[in-house]
């Protein structure tokens, strides 16, 4: 039976969510302790949506594990005894019964990143400081924000991904605006929401780097498509830290549509060669819409009609 967890993490003591020998890891931490408190005499293996590096956080993770029909019954006994034994950096929310089809990687539609950054005349609240990065200039949101409209679709994002043998790095991007909070405990910090199918390795901080430059008056949007279009790797292109950025929310389509969206996820993304494959949500007519992508457009409409560069 397939169980899913959902999770949240202060990844500044991890060494990213992977397993890798000798370093404290957050799948490290779930498959030492399951096993443990289910006594289950076997290893198991956890899968994540989104593989998180070091010292990135999370607060909408989304694992499965598969367990046998004899060794979990009552998903609240696998939650209780997980509260009593991991550290306080690392919660599991809530253990439930996956269902037909799921799988917590390929079954997600998309992920939504938030990196924060602090632009103020003083430092940014010690408090925060595990979770903002600090910028020694004002940002311009708006030429941010006009610069990231440039990325949003279907694109090969290689120019900002850390390439590695056998992967892909075309990848659609759903969402990318940045946000002054103007209220809350956060009052003055900017987010930045990056919002895709999927990322490659360090995706998030290479585009919210790049676009941070335009902010900063060092470069214009032409630079960023310019970098983009070129799909490789160069210098003056920043990755900004690991604590600044957050992992969310992961969202998945309607159980039904499930198994389709695991075979579309499996598959190797290409880039279409016709211009009517290059279509974005907003241009698919909604007779063709699935009821998740409607859901998806009427989310777009609804951020969309609030103000651009405060919140």
């Amino acid at each position: 039976m397939r169980w899913r967890l959902d999770l949240a993490y202060d990844g500044t003591d991890f060494a990213g969510w992977a397993v890798q020998p000798g370093q404290r890891t957050v799948q490290g931490e779930l498959e030492t302790w399951v096993p443990r408190v289910l006594r289950l005499g076997r290893a198991v293996t956890v899968v994540c949506a989104g593989r998180t590096d070091a010292g990135v956080h999370a607060r909408g993770q989304v694992a499965h594990l598969d367990l046998g029909p004899d060794e979990l019954t009552d998903p609240a006994v696998l939650h209780r005894r997980l509260a009593r034994v991991l550290t306080d950096d690392l919660v599991v929310r809530r253990v439930s019964v996956a269902p037909p089809g799921f799988h917590a990687r390929f079954g997600a539609s998309w992920r939504r990143y938030v990196y924060r950054l602090w632009d103020g005349p003083n430092g940014v609240d010690p408090l925060l400081r595990r979770q903002v990065t600090r910028l020694r200039s004002p940002l311009d949101i708006d030429a941010l924000n006009d610069a990231a409209g440039g990325l949003l679709g279907l694109h090969d994002f290689a120019s900002f991904c850390k390439r590695r043998d056998g992967a892909t790095t075309i990848r659609t991007l759903l969402e990318c605006e940045a946000v002054r909070l103007v209220d809350g405990p956060l009052a003055g910090v900017v987010e930045v929401t990056v919002r895709a199918d999927a990322f490659c390795h360090s995706m998030v901080r290479s585009v919210v780097g790049a676009l941070s430059e335009v902010g900063l008056g060092r470069r214009d949007a032409t630079w960023v498509s310019e970098l983009a279009q070129s799909c490789e790797r160069r210098a003056g292109a920043p990755v900004l830290p690991a604590h600044g950025l957050t992992l969310e929310e992961v969202g998945y389509p309607p159980d039904s549509e499930l198994a389709a969206r695991v075979a579309e996820a499996r598959s190797v993304r290409t880039l279409p060669d016709r211009p009517h494959d290059e279509r974005t949500l907003v241009d698919i007519p909604p007779h063709e819409r699935t009821e998740h992508e409607r859901t998806e457009h009427e989310r777009t409409l609804s951020k969309r009609a609030r103000p651009e560069t405060a919140r």
